[in-house]
């Protein structure tokens, strides 16, 4: 095992990481600083100082990780926890709190949104409490501190932080009233012993699965499952539902929430186990990394009317210039952030200056199942998928799309082409 590769490993071990998610610069970056820090003489003197130290490895799980996150990101999913929080409180009929779990909670901006939303819902304090975990006991600590700089108020309506904060000498710290509500708790959810905990009314893990590799993946959202009510509420990132639904969860199908249920018995889909879905990785924000087919022409999106498809039957490579790269990034961090409109004026933009690529009709088929559109999302995969057939996350939308609406032959299919692409590509390195 080469030096770099037994690091990769632990850090897959302890916290189920991806190394290829991230990129193994910012591992052997993290690495380097804390062989630095620790005063190691070299590689396997850090190596020895890991295996016998905890705070040393939790040292090093501190440096590989960056939160990045800010109040109300993904506005829609709070609104729709608003309503359907004033909802289920209806049916409990005072029998109990709504409870509420955030993981990863980072540094507490996404559990604190949660308590801010509730209370613009005018639900009172003693019907609700959030729990929430994090990795990192560094990031619970600024959480319970409570106190944020300018990054994290973004977007255009900021009033919250007039209704929650007070200004204070480093910031804005939340009110007492909000930190009250949330229960911050240092915990890795790879742990078996969170899964026997009560189940949840709503649960918010978003933008993490993406950074596991597809057996972990599995396990946490299996995890996920089942510390989420029957009748409640999943929210995740999103790019990360392809695997729900083969773990018994579907869409919620309100647009821009990202929230998926439990499926009923009576419309699971009794077949055959599938083969193993295409893991969830992030090159959904990166430019396409296999070449495209050329193109004799530039290509125009079709009209709203709905006509075929009709690309040309080759396509030229995509230039790596600057500015495709910096457009496709600026896509992916539109939906990342919840700005559908945003996002989807992104895509047209780069079609209308730039050859066609998969990723981007891949972005289009994401969007359009936020908005609630499963026809034209399978649309735009099915384009993605005309430019680069073996586009491994449009291959796994569309096959779960395909899935819920009951077309398990063609699911299969679909699964079974990328499970074959992905062992061709498995056995050219």
């Amino acid at each position: 095992m080469s030096d770099d590769s037994r690091f990769f490993s632990f850090l897959k071990d302890r916290i189920g990481l991806d190394v290829t998610s991230v990129g193994e610069g910012i591992i052997v970056r993290a690495l380097q600083q804390r062989l630095q820090g620790s005063n190691s003489a070299d590689q396997d003197a850090y190596w020895q100082l890991l295996q016998s130290s905890p705070d040393e490895q939790q040292a090093l799980i501190e440096a590989v990780i960056v939160p990045e996150t800010w109040f109300f990101r993904y506005p829609e999913s709070f609104l729709t926890l608003s309503k359907l929080a004033a909802e289920r409180l209806a049916t409990l009929n005072g029998a109990r709190p709504l409870r509420i779990l955030s993981l990863p909670c980072s540094t507490g901006e996404e559990p604190y949104s949660i308590a801010m939303a509730l209370f613009d819902a005018n639900i009172s304090a003693q019907h609700f409490k959030v729990d929430a975990i994090d990795i990192s006991p560094l990031s619970i600590q600024k959480a319970c501190r409570g106190i944020y700089g300018k990054n994290s108020f973004r977007g255009d309506d900021i009033s919250y932080r007039d209704r929650f904060f007070k200004p204070v000498e480093d910031g804005y710290q939340v009110e007492e009233r909000v930190r009250s509500r949330v229960n911050f708790q240092s915990g890795n959810l790879l742990d078996p012993r969170l899964a026997t905990q009560e189940a949840y009314d709503f649960v918010f893990c978003r933008n993490l699965v993406i950074y596991f590799d597809q057996p972990t993946q599995r396990h946490v959202f299996k995890v996920l499952k089942r510390l989420t009510r029957e009748d409640g509420l999943l929210f995740i990132g999103p790019a990360e539902g392809n695997l729900l639904a083969r773990v018994g969860m579907r869409s919620a199908g309100i647009p821009q929430s990202f929230a998926f249920r439990h499926t009923p018995a009576q419309d699971a889909i009794a077949t055959t186990p599938p083969v193993e879905a295409v893991p969830i990785t992030r090159s959904a924000a990166a430019p396409v990394r296999e070449p495209v087919r050329p193109a004799p022409r530039p290509f125009t999106p079709p009209p709203a009317s709905g006509k075929p498809f009709e690309a040309p039957r080759t396509a030229p490579a995509v230039s790596a210039s600057d500015d495709v790269t910096t457009l496709l990034t600026s896509i992916a961090s539109l939906a990342n952030e919840g700005k559908s409109a945003e996002a989807r004026a992104a895509c047209e933009r780069y079609l209308q200056q730039h050859e066609p690529v998969a990723q981007v009709f891949y972005w289009l088929g994401l969007l359009s199942e936020v908005e609630g559109n499963a026809t034209q999302a399978q649309g735009f995969y099915r384009k993605a998928l005309y430019l680069q057939p073996q586009h491994p996350e449009s291959l796994a939308q569309l096959a779960a799309l395909l899935a819920a609406q009951g077309d398990t032959a063609g699911a299969r299919r679909l699964q079974d082409r990328a499970a074959r692409g992905a062992n061709k590509q498995g056995s050219n390195r």
